[in-house]
Formats: C-alpha cells, structure tokens, sequence
C-alpha cells in the first residue's frame, strides 16, 4: 500500500550521513568552559564525592592537569578557591591578600598556560565566615558595603593575571561597579562575565561540598532569583548590559533553557550558561547506577544549553567531552 505524502520529513533522517548534513545545532569544545578547584596544600587530588570525576587539586597537581586540558584543546577554566575555615572572617579579608594562595595560583598558571583564557568567580562566599555572598550585619545582607569588598577582589584577580572575572554574587549594581574599578586602574581589557540570571536554586549542593561554602543561616533568596520569575530576568540582564558587562550568563542552565533563550532572543551580547554541579551529578548517579547511558545523556544535555541559544557553557563535562573529541 502507498499513499502520496509530498512532505516527509523521514528523508531527512535515514542515514547518518544526511543526518549530519540538516543538524541544525553543534557542540565544539571552543563552546567550552571547564570550572575547576583549588584548594592548599602540595600533592593534593581529592575527588569531590558528589561529583565523581570532578577534583579539588593543589597548585601542583592543578598545573599537571592543565597541561593534559589544555591538549584536549580546552581554551578556558574558571577556578574557584577552597579555603580552611580559620582563613575566612566576615570581609572575605583573604580574598585579596597579598600572597593569598587563591591569587599566587591564577599568577602561576597564567605564567605557565599564557594562552589559556583564566576565568576567576567574584563572591565573598569561599571566603566569608558566614557563607554568604555579601557582607552580613544583623543577619541581613548589605549590598553596597559588598561591592567595596568585591571592587579590591576583583582589582587583585586582574593584577594576578585573570582574563574573565565572573562576579556571581547578585548584589545590585557590581557591574557597573567593578567596571569602574576596573578602568580607573587600567584594566579595561578585562572581561566581565555576569552571573546575571542566577537563581535561588536547589541544584549547587555539590559545588558547596566541593568548596564547603554552604551559608551558615539562612538562605540566598534575598538576591538569587526567584525560580517562577522569567520578566526578572530581563531586568537584570538590561541593568548588566548597560553597566558593561561582556557576557550575560544563565545559572543553572537544565532547568532554565526558558531564560537562556529569552535572553539571547532580547540581547546582542554573548549569552552563557552554567550547566551547574547538581546537574552534573545527578546523570553521573544515574550512569552509575546503569539507570541511562550517561555519555548520550551528556551529549544531549550540552546540545539542549547550545540550543535554546548559550554562545557559552560552563560545564563539568567539558574534560570527558573534549576526550570525546579528540
């Protein structure tokens, strides 16, 4: 039996080969960027339990790594601090020390990887005895005292060598505010990738473990976004735009395609995405527990982010898919 059917969309997909020739989106590693830690110490490569395959290194063992990331072809990492607990206070003072081993690291592994593009993260939380993005009084986050902490930690991220700071602490106007530290000091080749959609989410406990950065009370919804809000983020995204931002980044990504789409749809700038720890690590508990295929999944996941319209993706996968790669 035939019927005439003029359209059939079918054609299109019957070999691997014509497949390949209509797929309309792509993931390369240049789409890339690989979040890694540091913590203190020599010799140090303890895995995150939350996060098989992601691990806290010290300088040394971070440098070797490096060296097999960056023949992966990676072209970019951000690194985030893991500090002792006696070495946070309530100004985040650690954070722009002099010889802090935070800022001693991006200097060495710029020294050593002068082509690799070295994203840093701007929030007091790795730092902060109270756990918390901004500056605490009286149980209440201050947010302008906040950006006079984070103008100096910005400041001695860029005197270090970073090439991307990532302020993803939510106070209003750091933007704007960094920028201006930035300028008056002579770093106006510094980019700022904000973190300018980042809501109150439950899919970070992983990267908290990794850094031990959980809030000592409370909550962070007094400036991460709420989840139902979609027009917010619009907001955001046109005061970050017009105080200089380079980027504008959506975190998490998964369960926010909504707004990586509406953002690109709105904006000119490159739109980012943070594929976040919680995100990685529940296809990695499904995959070890034989419950999906955790490479498709891995595979879909990226094309999904790259799809509604991120430019950018920061993901923990970045390592395992440039290996696929390659």
């Amino acid at each position: 039996m035939s019927f005439y059917i003029p359209r059939r969309p079918r054609r299109n997909r019957q070999s691997a080969a014509i497949r390949d020739l209509v797929q309309e989106t792509s993931v390369a590693v240049n789409d890339l960027i690989f979040p890694m830690f540091i913590v203190e110490g020599a010799g140090v490569r303890s895995e995150v339990k939350s996060m098989p395959g992601i691990y806290r290194y010290s300088l040394d063992t971070l440098l070797e790594e490096l060296k097999e990331v960056t023949d992966l072809g990676i072209k970019c990492i951000d690194l985030f601090p893991n500090y002792a607990e006696e070495k946070k206070d309530r100004f985040a003072t650690e954070s722009h020390r002099d010889g802090t081993m935070y800022l001693d690291a991006l200097k060495a592994v710029k020294d050593r990887f002068p082509d690799l593009a070295l994203m840093t993260d701007v929030a007091m939380d790795p730092y902060s005895s109270d756990g918390h993005d901004g500056l605490v009084e009286n149980g209440q986050i201050i947010n302008d005292a906040t950006l006079e902490i984070l103008g100096k930690m910005a400041l001695a991220q860029a005197r270090a060598g970073a090439d991307i700071l990532g302020p993803s602490d939510m106070m209003d106007g750091r933007v704007g505010y960094l920028r201006q530290v930035l300028d008056d000091e002579g770093f106006t080749n510094v980019s700022i990738m904000s973190y300018t959609a980042k809501y109150a989410s439950a899919f970070y406990g992983p990267f908290r473990d990794a850094l031990d950065s959980a809030p000592r009370f409370g909550d962070k919804k007094t400036y991460q976004m709420n989840p139902a809000n979609v027009r917010e983020a619009l907001i955001e995204a046109e005061l970050d735009y017009d105080e200089g931002a380079d980027f504008l980044m959506v975190k998490p990504a998964l369960a926010y395609l909504d707004i990586i789409k509406t953002l690109n749809q709105n904006f000119d700038l490159p739109i980012a995405a943070y594929n976040v720890s919680g995100e990685y690590a529940m296809i990695k508990a499904a995959a070890q527990n034989n419950w999906l295929d955790g490479t498709r999944a891995m595979l879909e996941v990226l094309l999904s982010i790259r799809r509604a319209g991120a430019k950018i993706i920061l993901t923990y996968f970045a390592k395992e898919f440039a290996q696929l790669q390659a």
